[in-house]
């Protein structure tokens, strides 16, 4: 397939899959419940945080966060109670427990009421139009506060070769304004050029069959070359190819 050709495919699978009618079967239906910015950015930082594995059970879960957090997750953040972390210790999702979720809201606390908020966090250390050196600052700023040495697993960081795909599914879902209802576009100062693709099982290995990638392993070097080619279809809205490569790789059995 040459590239013309590759590129009427993808844009095909992209209609097909980037239309409200995703939302209900994925993860960003939690911040789709809110309208509060922060609230929204929240939600999607806690919900792109836990999710790997089940997608019904990381939907299940991220609601059950939400749940403890009283549905207003901004206003948790901000004003909680040492009592108000306590509720949260029961909750657990595979390797991400209570303790951890504490630990998340202490530092979302942290990057509120020092550091101006997550969008300033990651728009201040944008470098070389990339987000990825953003990923690795974030990660610095979250656990400037006391910490359990365990959580830092729970954020990725590129500088140590991961490919940090729940993250960059979360600035995905901040930052592409894609018209129609799906991602929130919110975040209006970090361009979708600048992003790079959330790179899992699914979408490697769909990626490996189109030959947009050519290593067996979905780590930054991987990482880097998926989005060179992917800026090759579309410099402006590369990461609009999750849809298509998530899409054929979950729903297609591609």
């Amino acid at each position: 397939m040459d590239i013309e050709d590759l590129k009427g495919f993808l844009d095909e699978k992209v209609e097909q899959y980037n239309k409200p009618n995703f939302i209900e079967s994925d993860p960003i239906q939690i911040p789709h419940q809110y309208t509060l910015k922060e609230d929204i950015e929240i939600s999607g930082f806690l919900t792109a945080t836990i999710a790997w594995g089940n997608r019904k059970m990381i939907i299940n879960n991220a609601q059950k966060m939400m749940d403890y957090l009283g549905n207003s997750p901004y206003d948790f953040v901000i004003n909680h109670s040492e009592k108000d972390l306590d509720t949260l210790q029961h909750f657990v999702h595979r390797t991400f427990n209570g303790n951890d979720f504490t630990q998340f809201i202490k530092s979302l606390n942290h990057i509120y009421t020092n550091h101006n908020g997550l969008e300033s966090v990651f728009e201040k250390n944008i470098k070389n139009e990339s987000t990825q050196n953003s990923i690795t600052e974030f990660k610095k700023r979250f656990f400037e506060i006391p910490y359990l040495q365990r959580t830092q697993k729970h954020i990725s960081d590129p500088s140590k070769g991961s490919a940090a795909k729940r993250i960059n599914m979360f600035l995905r879902w901040m930052c592409r304004q894609d018209n129609k209802g799906v991602d929130f576009g919110i975040w209006k100062n970090i361009s979708p050029s600048y992003l790079s693709c959330p790179l899992d099982v699914h979408s490697g290995n769909v990626a490996r069959k189109l030959n947009l990638i050519t290593r067996k392993q979905n780590d930054i070097i991987t990482l880097g070359e998926l989005d060179y080619n992917l800026k090759q279809l579309d410099k402006n809205d590369p990461v609009k190819y999750d849809y298509a490569l998530f899409g054929l790789g979950v729903f297609e059995g591609f």
